[in-house]
């Protein structure tokens, strides 16, 4: 098997990432819209990672950063590439991203109820921290 091509999303591929995301990710967002990723995109164009296999979209990590925090969000693998080392991969992508910008720690955003990607994220190294939790205000409705 060869190993996945890892590169930054453009614009163009809006349309596949959110398709892609209904197969692979768990859970929806209130920007899983083409205007949402274009505009992650257009805003930092080095934050969506994906890797590819054979031009066929196989994996995805946001990689988000401010200039304060390291965030992670939508680690996802298309269910029929997992445990292939895709995830790993994009972290690595990721993480060398945050490195290089001066970043000092990676926070990822993972569902409660997602036991199969608490354990990846325990994996690649990262931990639960139970003293947080996430507070949220939407400013437009789904």
């Amino acid at each position: 098997m060869t190993d996945p091509h890892i590169r930054t999303a453009v614009a163009a591929d809006a349309a596949t990432v959110l398709a892609f995301w209904k197969q692979a990710a768990e859970g929806t967002s209130i920007t899983d819209d083409v205007d949402g990723v274009t505009r992650l995109i257009a805003r930092d164009p080095e934050a969506l990672i994906l890797a590819e296999r054979d031009g066929l979209l196989v994996g995805s990590v946001i990689a988000g950063y401010d200039g304060w925090r390291c965030s992670l969000y939508r680690l996802a693998v298309l269910p029929s590439h997992r445990r292939q080392g895709i995830s790993a991969a994009l972290l690595d992508a990721a993480e060398r991203r945050f490195r290089a910008a001066g970043g000092r720690r990676g926070d990822a955003m993972v569902l409660e109820a997602n036991e199969r990607a608490q354990l990846a994220w325990a994996a690649a190294g990262y931990r639960r921290e139970d003293h947080w939790r996430r507070w949220v205000k939407p400013f437009a409705s789904l």
